[in-house]
């Protein structure tokens, strides 16, 4: 069966203002520049793009805030030391605890904060750059810091985590967009996978920074860890002052001589260093320009248009798959483990081993990815935390020290599959499927989605683990298996594998609408068209061109 796709004239290819024997170059130089992408080992890769991975990593690390507050201000829900200045009575205990509806407002404050800093980022990556946006937004982190530090009240701490949380929505989708653009094919994996990585890093500090202070007496035991925060701004803001831009953001905001000095940057030094970074500059600019003829001045609803709301629905659902996976009672670990009958240290210390998952984790998914699709590892991590869950929730009915440590057991178990699989998978999925025209534009909306389904998590589970609302306890599990079980099958139907496939190879295949099952085993030439009719003029137009071939 063969779908056809017609590759856009000259005269459509309109951000390059060439002539018909440059434009036959530029494609030429943009097709060896592909060749030599797809045939690249990662060892290859690493060693001749190893500038590209180290700033790439090294911008991902933004993300280590985000994770680090994440689990900071969840923690603190079963702190003492923070219950005594914030909390009211709890009549049955005789404690004072925080109650489910703050629980719930201090969540999704940062949270709110996140979406305003995705809609800033929608707009500024692609006005000012990746650079000079992480740099604002960092000394923005800098000065709000401040208020959650020295918060007198739970009102004062919601404002200054939204105040926060805007710097990190700008983080979530700035350093995945960089990350995926900065190195070949066969990276873009490794280092979308990191960011991660760096997510559950600033997870696993933050349990490390509340357990060393679970004994500290007074306001101290809870104002520290936020001090800790201004560790990172002023050495990242340093970082991104020196860091190469984005070569497909250069291109795309019209700089191309900008791109060809930071692809100079990114590429490590070679005889045929030069030629090599052209050719890398004609394919990207080609790229760029296959999407303009489909998206050109593209706004955010042009993301609900066309093939792109197809590439928005995915992100959409994959981001919100992180959550509803089980994800949500992870992140509520400290207060789901009391709730399931441990003590506060017991708590604390069990939390640390379930954040460093997310590090371990990390590196196992490293080597599958070379090996297993992304919706196959996607879809088998999606089964297999649905069987940690029921056999969690079934527990939540049983009492005794036994099922407690079961409890623990299957929360470990289901933090390293989330981490090994649906955590990390997640950020190639979401870079690669968007268009490169509206690439910031979809992965901002599907994180956007992304946090609105975390705070309909955060509104709904600590009712569900609080002791004065439904108090569900560990059966909380079961409502999360049956989300989870809904992602599992949206994505048999609707994931489809982009494991390989170039920037290019990708637009063609939603173009040509290729269904989910079949973008595995379809073959694709973006560059066949154009090498057997040449470049097309004035009004003649080529006639649907085979060069998709599903098998």
């Amino acid at each position: 069966m063969t779908a056809a796709v017609v590759v856009p004239t000259e005269e459509e290819l309109k951000g390059l203002d060439l002539s018909s024997a440059e434009a036959a170059d530029l494609i030429r130089h943009a097709q060896e520049s592909a060749a030599a992408d797809a045939q690249l080992t990662t060892r290859q890769a690493l060693k001749k793009y190893k500038k590209a991975v180290f700033w790439a990593l090294f911008l991902s690390t933004s993300l280590i805030m985000e994770g680090y507050d994440l689990v900071i201000i969840n923690s603190f829900f079963g702190q003492t030391q923070f219950s005594n200045r914030f909390g009211v009575l709890d009549e049955a205990t005789g404690k004072k605890i925080i109650t489910a509806s703050w629980q719930s407002g201090l969540s999704n404050s940062s949270v709110v904060g996140q979406l305003i800093g995705l809609l800033f980022n929608a707009y500024a990556q692609d006005r000012f750059g990746c650079r000079p946006t992480m740099m604002f937004f960092m000394a923005w982190l800098i000065v709000w810091i401040f208020v959650p530090v020295f918060a007198p009240s739970l009102p004062v701490l919601a404002f200054g985590e939204i105040m926060c949380g805007t710097g990190w929505g700008v983080f979530q989708t700035l350093s995945t967009t960089y990350a995926c653009e900065v190195v070949p094919t066969v990276l873009r994996s490794y280092v979308t996978a990191y960011v991660c990585m760096c997510w559950g890093a600033g997870i696993l500090l933050s349990s490390g920074v509340v357990r060393a202070v679970a004994g500290l007496e007074g306001n101290w035991g809870w104002r520290l860890p936020f001090v800790c925060q201004w560790i990172w701004p002023i050495p990242l803001i340093i970082g991104a002052y020196f860091a190469p831009e984005s070569p497909w953001n250069s291109v795309r905001r019209g700089k191309n001589d900008e791109a060809l000095k930071n692809l100079m940057r990114l590429a490590s030094d070679s005889p045929n260093k030069a030629l090599e970074v052209e050719a890398t500059l004609a394919y990207i600019r080609y790229t760029t320009d296959l999407e303009k003829a489909e998206t050109a001045n593209a706004s955010i609803l042009d993301c609900f248009r066309g093939t792109n709301l197809r590439r928005t629905e995915i992100n959409c659902v994959v981001w919100a798959a992180q959550i509803l996976c089980g994800n949500a009672i992870l992140g509520y670990s400290v207060v789901f483990l009391e709730a399931a009958g441990f003590t506060e240290i017991q708590a604390f210390d069990l939390n640390i081993g379930l954040s460093a998952c997310y590090i371990v984790g990390g590196i196992c998914c490293w080597f599958l990815m070379p090996r297993f699709g992304r919706s196959t590892i996607y879809m088998g991590g999606l089964t297999m935390m649905f069987v940690c869950l029921i056999v969690i929730g079934g527990l939540g009915f049983a009492k005794g020290k036994s099922y407690q440590m079961a409890i623990g057991i299957l929360l470990v178990v289901s933090t390293l599959i989330n981490m090994i699989t649906i955590g990390p998978v997640c950020y190639p999925i979401v870079a690669e499927t968007p268009s490169g025209r509206l690439r910031y534009k979809t992965i901002v909306i599907g994180r956007f989605v992304y946090n609105l389904t975390g705070i309909f998590s955060n509104s709904i589970t600590p009712r569900m683990l609080s002791s004065t609302s439904w108090n569900w306890g560990a059966k909380a599990a079961l409502f999360y298996a049956g989300t989870n079980l809904l992602c599992n099958i949206w994505c048999w139907f609707r994931l489809p594998e982009t494991k390989g496939r170039s920037f290019g190879e990708i637009d063609l295949l939603f173009d040509a609408g290729i269904s989910a099952r079949k973008f595995k085993y379809t073959k694709v030439d973006q560059f066949l068209a154009q090498n057997n009719t040449s470049i097309h003029s004035g009004d003649e137009k080529p006639s649907a061109l085979s060069h998709v071939e599903s098998l």
